[in-house]
Formats: C-alpha cells, structure tokens, sequence
C-alpha cells in the first residue's frame, strides 16, 4: 500500500507559481500512476493532471493546460507539479491521487490511494 505526502501549498498572488511535491513511500514507485486533483470550498474534486505508471502520457484538465506541468522523479520517489501563470480560480485544496492501473482514473471514487492534501490560495 503506497502513503502520499503532499507539499508545497501556500499563499501567493495572480501570476505567481507555485511547486507541490508529493512524495510516495511503500511498494515500488514506478507500480502506481499518480496526478493530483483539487478541491475548492464547496465544489467537488475535480482531476488536475496526471502521468502513468510508465512515466510518461501526462494528461492535464483544460482548465491548467499550458500552465501546469506534471513530473516524476524516480530517485525521490516524488511527483511534481508546477504550477505557472496562477489563478484565483486555481484555489483549492490540492490532493495528491495514486492508482495501480496504468492511468490514473478521472473519477474520485475509483481512486485507490490520497494525500492529505496541501492549500493553494492565488489572490487577486
């Protein structure tokens, strides 16, 4: 069973960029597809981006296309994602989201493993 740690949240203004981390421990790193998902007060949580199990095919909702990007780094067992041109439409609750499938599934209850998740807030 793999544990996710996320990081990297904060407080900053439109246009700033922030990086969150997300590291994974337990099975081996590459057996998992990760992303993230965000979740804004009120709102459900809704796919971000996310890269398959193989490390590559990385994948981003329309809404951060262009402006986010997804990594991972095997070495440190940890997933980025970098976030440029920020919103304030981008504040949520970012979760860090694993699955064993190949891809990451779109759906929240068909997610095997979260995050606590880390608190982006982009003012105006």
């Amino acid at each position: 069973q793999v544990q996710l740690a996320e990081s990297g949240g904060g407080l900053v203004q439109a246009g700033d960029s922030l990086r969150l981390s997300c590291a994974a421990s337990g099975p081996t790193f590459s057996m998992y597809a990760l992303g993230w998902f965000r979740q804004a007060p009120g709102k459900e949580r809704d796919f971000v981006a996310a890269i398959s199990r193989s490390g590559d095919s990385p994948s981003y909702a329309d809404s951060v296309k262009g402006r986010f990007t997804i990594s991972k780094e095997y070495t440190k067992n940890t997933v980025y994602l970098q976030m440029n041109s920020l919103k304030p439409e981008d504040t949520a609750v970012y979760y860090c989201a694993a699955s064993p499938l190949m891809f990451l599934p779109r759906r929240t209850q068909d997610i095997g493993y979260w995050g606590q998740g880390t608190q982006v807030t982009v003012s105006s």
